[in-house]
């Protein structure tokens, strides 16, 4: 292998197509084990940091998976266009649709994401990259991204923000045809900041990112993309100025025209109004109204947010001072630019400024996440149409989905390979192969899922040997059991998700499990905000819930995409407990059901959609509670119930095989019914014939 090699695997890391290929993580982590673990799994680092020569010659082995997967890069390059899917759909797209979102989780080696809506952006992309449907992203590229939580000795968060060297990220400055750099200028108040682009691409697609840290920028503007968590009012508002505006005219000095813009959430909804002023400057629309209604007809509006809460309000001064500038161009006076913004009858001097008001009202389609979600969605914003009855308000829905190549594990991607080409879209739910997925040999999806187990247990000691090194303490091995039922629960600890819903009833459930017919072991994952100081307390009572020497938790830090793909690959059943209706879908689940785990969660967010008797339990009902405590205990009753009754006895009825005959059944019915149908590419499908393509 000649010098070349090192270029050729600068050119493979520089694209995360290689991220959810079968081989591509596994082909980095073989190529340098330590580096892959100590740059987080960041080949572009990896590379950097190699000492001269150390890639010059690769084993023949590695050669190979070298050159097998940069020809199949190659193909899936030379395929856009040409016998994809899109194409055998009939291109209805003949331009991208700009997909905006604050964060993008697409791997763990590109931090620009907090939680679900970011992972839930990167798997739309990847997705759109397999399916060849035309789609670019628009975000910002965080210089200290995320929080990165530990605790102290008494499980009080410890928060660590990072700040990343762009050019160890797989990241590219966008340059124009004569090389120059492209740079968009954003007005924020009576203030200019320059924005510089970048681009990732994912094979068919690309994702553009706008940063403001550079030597032009004062520093109070070189801030504003610095973190994508923890801001307060005024940093928000200019991400949200930089994301909308800045996106928008990026896209022009590219000379990119979409056929739609996506909205997703209201982080980016200021883009309405760039477009409404390109229109008037181009004398497209006689005035502000007719832009607005123009413009309106290619816009997409997704919300994500849960009934009565995260969307994202700003104080009404706030917004005049930092839209001033830009609503003089549009003729607006302060009150008409703020009722963009407000809801019907709030038009006191302070009433706040709602972002997803005004991409309600400046979108022609919007959805909401969920079926359940639609329909909260029309309740919580029917007084927008006062006219119509709550079931005609145009809040459609298209229930998420997640990347089955990103999150399946490669031995269920194997095992279904003989029913599916891998290289293809799985097929539609109603397909009469899934039925055969139910004939998987039950002795060989036993030693799938335990092996899955032990390689969860792993990554769960090498952090607990992490956090004892740090806090100086000696290390006691977890000794995590593969044979024991293992319980999930890996979420944001936001208070509706009830992360201690299980610790509701200390006495019942040290009971429950001092009587069961077999151990049981629960992993809980999470971060919280750092301005959360509720969620803070419930990671301080979980910590408290490791010392149970009866309950067996072990709370396991640094929760990312790693650690999430690991856990919802590994566990035998994932715990979902929302209080319902607060959760807009919730896709951790589908994650688990790909990969045999079962699902037991609250009727809220998709579970109502995909719980069939065979995947999973509900607890309790969709009954309204007078309380929020009342509902509470209802619900960890029922969690109980189940858990007594039907989960820990199925799990441990085991024949004279060993093998427990009918929860591997209820395994394959959760791979057979949850890939096919709550996958990314059957949501991007949905989104382009219903909401991209139409009109």
């Amino acid at each position: 292998m000649t010098r070349d090699a090192v270029q050729r695997l600068k050119r493979l890391a520089g694209d995360l197509w290689w991220s959810w290929q079968p081989d591509g993580p596994a082909f980095f982590a073989d190529l340098d084990p330590t580096a892959w673990q100590r740059t987080g799994h960041n080949p572009v680092a990896m590379l950097i940091d190699a000492p001269a020569g150390r890639f010059d010659t690769l084993a023949p082995a590695l050669e190979a998976r070298l050159e097998a997967l940069e020809s199949a890069l190659a193909a899936h390059l030379e395929a856009c266009g040409r016998g994809t899917w899109h194409d055998r759909a009939g291109a209805p797209l003949d331009a991208p649709v700009a997909y905006f979102s604050a964060e993008f989780g697409i791997h763990e080696s590109l931090p620009t994401y907090s939680g679900g809506l970011g992972v839930l952006a990167g798997d739309h992309l990847k997705s759109a990259s397999d399916l060849d449907v035309p789609i670019i992203g628009i975000g910002l590229l965080y210089r200290q991204s995320f929080v990165q939580q530990v605790s102290d000795g008494t499980g009080r968060p410890i928060d660590h923000f990072e700040a990343h060297d762009f050019e160890r990220l797989p990241v590219e400055r966008v340059r124009d045809a004569r090389g120059d750099e492209v740079r968009v200028m954003v007005e924020v108040g009576a203030a200019e900041v320059v924005c510089g682009v970048w681009r990732v691409r994912l094979g068919r697609v690309s994702l553009l990112l706008l940063d403001t840290d550079r030597p032009e920028n004062p520093p109070e503007l070189r801030t504003i993309t610095a973190r994508l968590e923890g801001a307060d009012h005024r940093v928000r508002i200019r991400q949200a100025l930089v994301l909308g505006l800045g996106g928008v005219r990026a896209l022009a000095a590219l000379g990119i025209e979409p056929s739609r813009f996506h909205l997703n959430e209201g982080h980016s909804a200021f883009l309405v109004l760039e477009r409404a002023r390109q229109a008037l400057l181009a004398r497209a629309a006689p005035d502000v109204a007719t832009a607005l209604e123009h413009g309106r007809a290619r816009n997409v509006f997704t919300t994500h947010a849960p009934a009565g809460a995260g969307h994202d309000r700003h104080p009404a001064d706030l917004v005049h001072e930092h839209l001033h500038r830009l609503a003089e161009v549009l003729g607006l006076d302060r009150e008409a630019l703020l009722s963009l913004g407000r809801w019907p009858g709030e038009h006191g001097h302070d009433a706040p400024f709602d972002l997803t008001l005004l991409a309600l009202r400046s979108c022609a389609r919007a959805n909401g996440v969920s079926a359940l979600h639609g329909s909260i969605s029309r309740q919580t914003f029917a007084s927008l149409w006062p006219d119509r009855p709550v079931e005609e308000v145009p809040i459609t829905h298209v229930t998420n989905g997640v990347h089955a190549p990103s999150w399946q594990a490669a031995e269920w991607r194997e095992a279904l390979a003989p029913l599916f080409p891998p290289d293809a879209p799985l097929p539609t739910a109603t397909d009469p192969r899934w039925t055969r997925v139910r004939g998987l040999d039950d002795a060989t999806l036993w030693a799938t899922r335990r092996r899955l187990k032990e390689r969860l247990f792993a990554l769960v000691e090498a952090r607990g040997e992490e956090r004892s090194r740090r806090l100086g303490h000696p290390h006691t091995p977890l000794g995590l059991d593969p044979d024991a039922l293992t319980i999930g629960f890996a979420h944001r600890f936001a208070p509706y998700k009830r992360a201690t819903l299980l610790f509701h009833d200390g006495d019942r459930l040290r009971g429950l499990l001092s009587t069961a017919p077999g151990p049981v072991q629960v992993l809980i994952a999470g971060k919280v905000r750092p301005a959360d100081a509720e969620a803070h307390r419930t990671l301080e009572e979980l910590f408290q819930q490791t010392r149970d020497p009866v309950a067996r938790v072990v709370l396991v830090e640094g929760y990312d995409i790693a650690l999430g793909r690991a856990m919802t690959q590994g566990v035998d059943v994932w715990l979902n407990t929302p209080r319902r209706p607060m959760e807009a879908c919730g896709t951790s689940g589908m994650k688990a059901g790909m990969n045999g785990a079962l699902h037991l969660s609250v009727l809220d967010g998709w579970w109502p959609e995909g719980c069939d008797g065979e995947t999973g339990w509900a607890i309790g009902d969709t009954r309204a509670y007078e309380s929020e405590a009342a509902q509470d205990a209802a619900d960890a009753h029922a969690l109980y119930g189940l858990l007594e009754t039907e989960v820990l006895p199925l799990y441990y009825q085991r024949d004279d095989a060993g093998l427990p005959r009918g929860w591997l059944r209820r395994v394959k019915a959760a791979l057979a019914s949850t890939t096919p149908w709550f996958n990314s590419d059957r949501q991007v499908q949905d989104y382009l014939h219903h909401l991209y393509a139409p009109g």
